[in-house]
């Protein structure tokens, strides 16, 4: 990411140099179709239970810039957690409005474990062919080794994602799924300070970089590891 390419100029070496320029360059489309999949995924779904906002607005599309947040783009190339813009859903049009929120956002995550699942089904069928084709991998390494980052990158990062959004933190997924069993008198109390918890969490992640122990990165890539691990016992045993 991008701190990593920041540390590989510090280094001085050109070999750690060029992979982190690799790695940064390949993480640009990976960042952009995570999270275009993960807010189709909301508006699919609110799509099939009723609610037309997202389609009416053109939000069912794999097109970046109808999803792009500016400043969560950017923490995801940083430090590998961010968020998109949301979709609009109007839980009016849904016959049960607390259930089919927490579907609508369960959606999402889901999309991106899917995701990552299917890197590692990539990721393992190409180290299958450099198996069975040792002369080639040793010929073509450089191109081999590229793959593999990519198909890592984004099984890394679309769990990742998954993971942070998960967090039962407002404004993220996992607070909406939370909601759905909560009674309503101790909703309603909740909801009068989302906006404050939320920006209190978004200030907690500006300044984790810049405290001593990253509280946010630490658990979410211990799920991060966690996750992939039971794909690779999986995939690879």
């Amino acid at each position: 990411m991008l701190f990593d390419l920041v540390n590989a100029i510090r280094s001085g070496d050109a070999e750690q140099l060029k992979w982190a320029v690799v790695g940064f360059v390949l993480s640009l489309p990976i960042i952009l179709l995570i999270i275009c999949v993960h807010e189709v995924a909301h508006g699919l779904v609110a799509s099939k239970l009723g609610d037309p906002t997202a389609k009416s607005l053109g939000r069912l599309t794999l097109n970046p810039l109808k999803h792009l947040d500016p400043f969560g783009f950017l923490a995801m190339l940083c430090v590998g957690i961010g968020w998109a813009k949301p979709v609009p859903i109007n839980t009016r049009y849904f016959k049960k409005p607390k259930r089919d929120m927490a579907i609508c956002a369960a959606a999402g995550p889901l999309a991106n474990i899917l995701m990552g699942l299917i890197a590692m089904i990539l990721l393992r069928l190409v180290m299958l062919f450099a198996e069975l084709n040792p002369e080639l991998f040793v010929e073509h390494y450089n191109v081999f080794y590229a793959i593999i980052m990519l198909f890592q990158t984004a099984a890394e990062l679309s769990i990742a994602f998954a993971v942070f959004n998960l967090f039962p933190i407002p404004p993220l997924d996992g607070s909406k799924i939370v909601y759905m069993f909560l009674p309503n008198n101790i909703l309603y109390k909740v909801l009068q300070y989302e906006n404050y918890i939320s920006l209190g969490f978004l200030a907690l992640i500006l300044l984790e970089n810049f405290l001593p122990f990253s509280i946010i990165s630490t658990v979410i890539w211990f799920f991060v590891d966690l996750i992939l691990g039971l794909f690779e016992f999986i995939l690879f045993f």
